[in-house]
């Protein structure tokens, strides 16, 4: 903004003499020389010399003045660090770690706090008790995708991206959620511990774990031979895709979202399904297919006898109009099984307590929001008032909004605070992330991390975010 000053400064002093301005630039002054090479340094320091495509793991800082006027050129010099860095806003770069990462075990690099390994060598959850808690589990990419072919959520692919490994710490949070439902299952440890709960909602801050640890739920529960109806993106549920009004319930059916659940639930549950008879065999009501209507000459379709859960699923994927009506009849024949356990695993859960992006028109200038207790899947899934296990997280980073203590269809005692970190689990994180390269070893200390822990407030994003600036 100074340098711009003296430039229009000097143009309104040639215009008032009645001088007219030479075609070529004059040289400036030394000491406008002497402006314009510092702030080229300058811009060149903060990485405004750099091609922005130099690097594909780059963060980008940008501080704008209150104006927000464009940049003009400051020189006729070939730089273009100080045309767009400029006087006007200042672009802060970083780079993210590239480094070769050391190998995958080392004894001598593998060290948490207080000298205890960094890593717990298993192949499941279930083995893990509360003395081996913070401590890391390496899986391959393709053993998580094998094990939860759904997907993953937006924050663990985050973590696995950044640090350049699908690891995850087993946090005492977590196992007081597993072993909550382990103790409701064997009978024998539900009579040593306290009692149960077989409905929880995991609430709690943005980016406190709460995906994660329903995603690790998933893996213990399928690991153990559980059959898991698991949903890791709600919110798709009441965005996207066609919506009909049904005229037998009055609800709202999404097929293109019904079929999707029907083939993610049969990607990992296939063998298992095929060996689960059906329980009910009252007509499935059929409603409009993806885009091409009613059909016609039927309004209903019956699942012969002897039937499985896997031709259930079948019918639904291979004819549209059936798709919703049977991830309805899915969720009341899973209530009945009885020679497995059944968890049902939601996150993004408080996406089915607000409203859609539906809108069914009203007048010929007006809309009307749709909520999503009138879509016909949300309404058969979203209770808790059942005897069914079933635990759904919230999720803050969908622009929900904050919901009321008390929710329809929920036990009023059903919401857990999941924590942040703690401090304990902080400095095994800050290890772990020395040992990934994103912090350097020799720049690592005590008074470091613990800076890291208190400025996130044990926020697990921002501490991530943090831990480069080290």
């Amino acid at each position: 903004m100074f340098l711009r000053s003296l430039l229009r400064r000097g143009a309104a002093g040639s215009a008032a003499s009645g001088i007219r301005a030479p075609a070529a630039r004059l040289d400036p002054p030394a000491s406008l020389a002497s402006l314009l090479l510092a702030s080229r340094s300058y811009a060149k320091a903060k990485g405004g010399g750099k091609p922005a495509a130099s690097t594909s793991n780059r963060g980008k800082i940008r501080v704008k003045d209150p104006k927000g006027v464009a940049s003009e050129d400051a020189s006729a010099s070939g730089e273009s660090s100080a045309s767009t860095g400029g006087a006007d806003e200042l672009d802060a770069e970083f780079e993210m770690p590239t480094d070769p990462l050391p190998p995958t075990y080392d004894p001598a690099l593998d060290v948490g706090p207080g000298g205890r390994p960094l890593f717990a060598f298993t192949d499941t959850f279930a083995s893990f008790s509360h003395r081996g808690a913070n401590a890391y589990v390496d899986f391959s990419k393709d053993e998580w995708d094998a094990t939860l072919p759904e997907g993953l959520p937006a924050g663990m692919m985050k973590e696995f991206q950044d640090t350049r490994r699908c690891a995850v710490m087993v946090r005492e949070s977590f196992l007081d959620l597993r072993d909550n439902f382990r103790r409701i299952v064997d009978p024998a440890i539900t009579a040593k511990r306290k009692e149960t709960k077989r409905q929880i909602i995991l609430d709690g801050p943005r980016s406190c774990g709460k995906s994660i640890a329903l995603a690790m739920l998933v893996h213990w529960a399928r690991t153990e031979g559980w059959l898991v109806f698991y949903v890791p993106h709600g919110r798709d549920w009441t965005h996207g895709g066609f919506f009909y009004r049904n005229t037998y319930s009055d609800l709202f059916d999404t097929p293109v979202q019904a079929g999707k659940v029907l083939q993610d639930f049969l990607k990992y549950n296939e063998a298992r399904l095929q060996q689960l008879p059906c329980q009910i065999f009252e007509p499935i009501p059929l409603g409009e297919g993806t885009g091409v209507g009613m059909m016609k000459g039927a309004d209903t379709v019956e699942m012969p006898e002897g039937s499985t859960l896997y031709d259930l699923i079948q019918t639904g994927i291979t004819h549209s109009h059936a798709a919703v009506g049977v991830v309805v009849r899915l969720r009341k024949e899973l209530s009945l099984v009885k020679d497995v356990p059944v968890l049902f695993a939601i996150d993004q859960y408080n996406s089915w307590f607000t409203f859609t992006e539906f809108q069914e028109p009203v007048t010929v200038r007006s809309c009307r929001s749709i909520h999503a207790k009138e879509l016909t899947m949300a309404n058969a899934y979203r209770p808790m008032l059942h005897n069914d296990m079933m635990v759904g997280a919230f999720s803050h980073s969908t622009a929900v909004g904050k919901l009321r203590q008390e929710l329809p269809d929920v036990p009023s005692d059903a919401r857990l605070m999941f924590p942040r970190y703690t401090a304990d689990e902080a400095e095994t994180v800050c290890h772990y992330y020395m040992r990934q390269k994103i912090i350097r070893r020799e720049s690592f200390s005590e008074e470091k991390w613990k800076k890291i822990y208190y400025l996130s407030n044990g926020n697990g994003s921002e501490m991530r975010w943090l831990a480069a600036f080290i």
